[in-house]
């Protein structure tokens, strides 16, 4: 017979297709993805491409390199890199970020040289891709890239103002603004009316009809200008090529010497073109919301791309965030459009010159005159003024346009850089004067507490009059062994001079720590806990009051007698609220100031440790609480106090649960063991044993071998510890036979839960009729019982 699991039984698939579907057939193809967004691709191909050819050709005049480097760049760019990248929708090609560098290349070792230089440069990237380190581009502060696209966006319209002037742009945007009054009182008309009309179409475009828009606006500015140039200004500036792109083609060389300059020269010309790259395709990721780059596969894109283009006699390759902006504003959908861009960059070189040569340079100006101004966001420099970044973006923008892209990012990344480390490592210390003679001075220490913040605490504390009681607050959630050692050697110095210092702390750290462990920032503490002293909670008059043997004589007033430096210590607590809570807890009672729904009501010992709160994190209003000795509950008419608030809970505020929660270590449950044994304490008084009736039936039900008791025995509990969890158990029964809580059990309208609280693990635990299920797993291991404890 076959195993059920045998993959011998288990029946062969069909082939017949299932009811009303279609039959493939066998020589049918699915339909590539990208033809689906050719519609969208092929126009914004055709915008980018007329906007990469103009710019290519500049570029490579500004580098000194043959003219047609330039359109090899662009077609390589965007063929190789569009291909082979992680980034979607940039486009790339030769950028203007590498002008001054490869100038000098070209003028140091000539123009073959500099093109083995870019295809080394290509393998460099091509390593750093395969090393998956793409992604440190990712750790930019969104202020610097808005404001270098700012830059860019300012430089390119300086640039272009010339240019659809009628004039020629100068070599910088300051010799661009400079000469900006001579181009305006020397415009040619014709340009400027072209420019202007394209800047037109482009700023109505978008208010147009939908089917109008179906076509890209900057596609229809530049089709409308051209034939406008073709009609009325024949004479005006246009697009010119000289000679063909096949011609330009030129092998690489390799040097005759100086060998470490090539080797920096590829060296820098890899990280420079590897981090404008990586910097734009970041910037295009929050221009649009479709898939996210691949960094370490676009460096592997961008490294091959210039492998080939310097193979070839072309420029280095960059991603372009000119032309990947273009590329996004035109309504691209995938990396087809960049490829396709480069396709045209190549066959128009080669075949349809003459047409491209139709295009007026000032029709292309107002393109990108527009472009530019849409690089500006007025959002962008509200949010940095709301964050308090202002100044990084103003000098990240300030450094880009009037220094270069690279130099402006980097200037911008250490400013943001040495604001994070401000930020972060800079402690708050300042002090309070006294609002009484009594009160004493308060020093508040917030945030990271480092040898960085020694002199600002050096200046408070030292500003703090001899003599003085002083509490120092401390709100730290790093703090390092320099800052510990300032503030002890100061309070020792303070204290030999007759004042007194105590130290509060709030924070995530512990002073102690400091003194034997390496400093480490620490998770933040949410726990309502009280203060965790190092020192002494307490000014050291008042300490000194608290050890046995001080004089009675030698107390102030207010000190003597044993009630009242609790009480003084209770006011000091209240004191404390005031100053750093109340206005956090405000909030969450305002709705409550008027009444009272909670949805449990939480039955628990009055024992200080267990704290119902904590425990459950509730707030203020979750929890109606009951406590008495033992977690106890009763019959109808054993207790007032008890039976009053099962009604008020069950039919007054109509709560969802009832919680019984006992506790480890339980003295109503050591009390019962004793008495016993003939241990018991007379001194507790007839009424607390009298009490300790409710809880007697768990001690029977416990020496009964109680399904709980076992269960905690086995877990490893004290005989202590079993008895408070049958002890849950018990009174969970009680109230099923309450005529206030019975019939809401039985109905489903209330449940009622038993909880055991282990105060040595800080763990809580379910207690059910038939045992006890750890809530933590991690707090299930064995715990042996304590020594002294009885066995029955």
């Amino acid at each position: 017979m076959a195993k059920a699991n045998d993959p011998s039984t288990v029946p062969a698939p069909s082939h017949s297709p299932p009811p009303g579907s279609r039959r493939a057939h066998p020589l049918r193809f699915r339909r590539p993805a990208f033809l689906g967004h050719l519609g969208a691709d092929v126009p914004a191909s055709l915008v980018v491409f007329l906007v990469a050819l103009p710019l290519s050709l500049g570029i490579a005049a500004a580098s000194g390199a043959p003219i047609m480097a330039g359109l090899i760049a662009a077609a390589v760019g965007g063929i190789v890199a569009g291909s082979l990248g992680g980034s979607p929708l940039q486009v790339s090609g030769p950028a203007a970020g590498l002008t001054v560098v490869v100038a000098g290349l070209v003028q140091e070792f000539g123009w073959q040289v500099t093109c083995a230089i870019t295809a080394a440069a290509g393998v460099v990237q091509l390593l750093l891709g395969i090393s998956r380190v793409g992604r440190a581009a990712l750790a930019v502060s969104p202020v610097v890239v808005k404001a270098m696209l700012a830059g860019i966006g300012i430089t390119i319209i300086l640039q272009q103002i010339q240019v659809l002037l009628g004039g020629q742009p100068a070599g910088s945007a300051l010799e661009n603004l400079a000469a900006l009054p001579a181009a305006i009182t020397g415009l040619e008309l014709h340009a400027a009316l072209l420019g202007l009309t394209v800047v037109g179409i482009l700023l109505v475009w978008k208010h147009l009809p939908a089917a109008a828009r179906r076509l890209p606006g900057p596609l229809a500015a530049v089709a409308v200008g051209t034939a406008l140039s073709v009609a009325f200004a024949p004479g005006v500036e246009r697009i010119s090529l000289t000679g063909s792109i096949v011609d330009a083609v030129a092998l690489p060389q390799l040097p005759e010497g100086n060998w470490r300059a090539v080797a920096f020269a590829v060296i820098s010309m890899a990280l420079i073109a590897s981090i404008e790259s990586l910097l734009s395709a970041v910037a295009v990721d929050k221009m649009q919301t479709g898939p996210r780059t691949n960094l370490n596969r676009e460096l592997v894109g961008q490294g091959a791309a210039n492998i080939v283009s310097g193979s070839l006699g072309g420029l280095p390759v960059t991603g372009v965030i000119v032309r990947s902006a273009t590329n996004v504003e035109a309504g691209a959908a995938t990396r087809t459009s960049a490829v396709l861009h480069g396709v045209w960059v190549l066959a128009f070189s080669a075949i349809f010159a003459g047409l491209i040569q139709l295009i007026p340079l000032s029709v292309l100006a107002g393109l990108l005159v527009v472009i530019g101004a849409r690089l500006i966001k007025v959002a962008d420099i509200r949010t940095s003024l709301r964050t308090g970044d202002l100044l990084i973006y103003v000098v990240t923008l300030l450094s880009v346009v009037f220094l270069n892209l690279l130099e402006g990012v980097m200037i911008g990344l250490a400013l943001a850089a040495a604001s994070v480390l401000w930020r972060v490592l800079r402690a708050v210390v300042y002090s309070h004067r006294p609002v009484s003679p009594a009160a004493p001075w308060r020093v508040t220490i917030a945030g990271s507490c480092s040898f960085f913040a020694l002199p600002r605490l050096n200046r408070v504390l030292h500003a703090i009059p001899a003599g003085a009681d002083v509490t120092v607050e401390l709100n730290a959630d790093y703090l390092d062994h320099a800052f510990r050692e300032a503030l002890l050697a100061w309070q020792h110095q303070y204290e030999a001079a007759g004042g007194t210092v105590g130290l509060e702390e709030h924070g995530n750290t512990l002073f102690q720590d400091a003194a034997h462990q390496a400093p480490k920032r620490q998770d933040a503490r949410e726990l309502p806990l009280p203060p965790r002293t190092s020192w002494q909670q307490l000014p050291a008059h008042v300490r000194d009051a608290q050890r046995p043997g001080t004089d009675a004589g030698d107390q102030t007033p207010d000190q003597a007698g044993r009630g009242s430096l609790p009480l003084r210590s209770l006011l000091l607590g209240i004191n404390k609220y005031h100053r750093r809570f109340a206005d956090q807890v405000r909030p969450l009672v305002q709705d409550l100031a008027d009444g009272q729904n909670p949805d449990t009501l939480f039955v628990a010992c009055v024992d200080s440790r267990v704290n119902p709160n904590l425990i459950t994190s509730s707030g203020p209003g979750d929890l109606l609480t009951l406590r008495n000795i033992g977690n106890v509950v009763c019959h109808e008419g054993q207790d007032d106090s008890i039976d009053s608030a099962l009604n008020f809970a069950v039919k007054g505020l109509k709560v969802d649960s009832i919680v019984i929660c006992g506790h480890s270590n339980c003295g109503a449950m050591k009390a019962l063991i004793d008495d016993a044994h003939g241990k018991g304490n007379p001194s507790l008084g007839a009424g607390f044993d009298a009490w300790l009736n409710h809880a007697r039936p768990s001690y029977r039900e416990l020496l009964a071998e109680h399904p709980v008791a076992l269960a905690a025995e086995a877990a490893g509990y004290s005989r202590q510890d079993q008895l408070a969890m049958v002890n849950v158990a018990v009174q969970l029964g009680k109230l099923e036979s309450h005529p206030a809580v019975g019939p809401a059990l039985a109905k489903g309208s209330v449940q009622a839960t038993g909880l055991f609280y282990d105060i040595a693990t800080a763990r809580v635990l379910l207690v059910e009729p038939a045992g006890i299920q750890f809530l933590d797993p991690a707090a299930s291991a064995r715990r042996p019982a304590p020594a002294g404890i009885p066995a029955g």
